[in-house]
């Protein structure tokens, strides 16, 4: 069963005027983990993200607080680079809108910079708690992660 989230300048104005949404992100799709009857599973090979051995960010101990209990589809450009959200509190997720920054906050955190190699859609995760950041590796389907209320 998908679920499905569309954030359009037409059913949500304000919020497109007030957070500065990059174009990318106006048509973006949300979908469940959950594999329906017919539907085909993802390919269970993780991506790679090419800056990993270059940007210490992705070696963090620590976790960031859980946003969401679902992987974010998108696709991606390997021309590009991104700036994934590790603290759990941008309120551009999947991606780090600098609110780690903040003094009033105290979060120690910082986001993961990452390339792709090709042009194609990724899993990006909101949980904060993969081992393989920032992509989905299932980590959300823990049931100690599955209990925690979330803030989407």
């Amino acid at each position: 069963m998908q679920r499905v989230r569309m954030f359009t300048a037409a059913c949500c104005p304000s919020l497109m005027r007030n957070h500065n949404f990059p174009k990318m992100f106006v048509l973006s799709k949300s979908y469940s983990s959950k594999v329906g009857k017919g539907e085909k599973k993802e390919e269970s090979v993780l991506p790679k993200n090419l800056l990993e051995n270059i940007h210490s960010a992705s070696q963090q101990p620590d976790n960031g607080v859980i946003y969401d209990k679902k992987p974010f589809k998108i696709e991606l450009d390997p021309e590009k680079t991104y700036n994934w959200c590790l603290c759990g509190q941008s309120k551009n997720q999947p991606f780090c809108d600098g609110t780690h920054k903040s003094p009033y906050l105290k979060i120690k955190l910082k986001p993961i910079r990452f390339k792709v190699a090709e042009k194609k859609d990724y899993w990006l995760c909101n949980c904060k708690q993969t081992a393989h950041r920032p992509f989905c590796d299932g980590t959300h389907k823990r049931e100690d992660i599955q209990s925690i209320r979330s803030k989407f």
